[in-house]
């Protein structure tokens, strides 16, 4: 179990694939869908986006922002983002220091072998800035729903 859970979530700043500076603290006041996978292009990953794609007006009608976060660089976001016309925000974050701050950087095995790798987790941020549920088993396309139907249930 992740142990940011009921915390604060940690502030970081990290750019998106224009090279714009985002600082989490700033979102404040917002509902923050803050997700984490392993790889640009890669089959689960770019399932997850697209489901978050196919879902963001929900998302957009609720006021909740998603940022997704990977050790990608730049141009891999761009061109991620522009082959799958994905409508939301992918930072940066080539050095994994938020990565590791939010503990989804661990050894895992890969075919038998152990490899180091960036575990798909998402955190969902209260407008407060406390993490009120971490998501790290979940079925991808459903994913979204999920977020979503969970922050309407915490906003009752």
């Amino acid at each position: 179990m992740n142990k940011l859970l009921g915390k604060f979530a940690p502030d970081f700043i990290l750019v998106d694939h224009l090279g714009k500076k985002h600082k989490l603290s700033d979102y404040r006041g917002h509902w923050v869908v803050l997700y984490f996978y392993p790889k640009d292009n890669t089959p689960g990953c770019t399932l997850e986006a697209c489901a978050f794609r196919d879902n963001y007006l929900s998302f957009q009608k609720e006021k909740i922002k998603i940022f997704g976060v990977s050790a990608d660089s730049k141009e891999s976001h761009n061109k991620f983002i522009n082959k799958f016309n994905l409508p939301f925000t992918l930072l940066v974050d080539e050095n994994r220091q938020v990565i590791k701050k939010y503990h989804v950087y661990r050894e895992k095995i890969f075919f038998g072998k152990k490899i180091k790798t960036i575990l798909r987790n998402t955190f969902l941020i209260d407008p407060l800035g406390k993490i009120v549920k971490i998501y790290s088993k979940f079925d991808i396309k459903q994913h979204p729903l999920e977020i979503i139907n969970d922050i309407k249930n915490f906003k009752n």
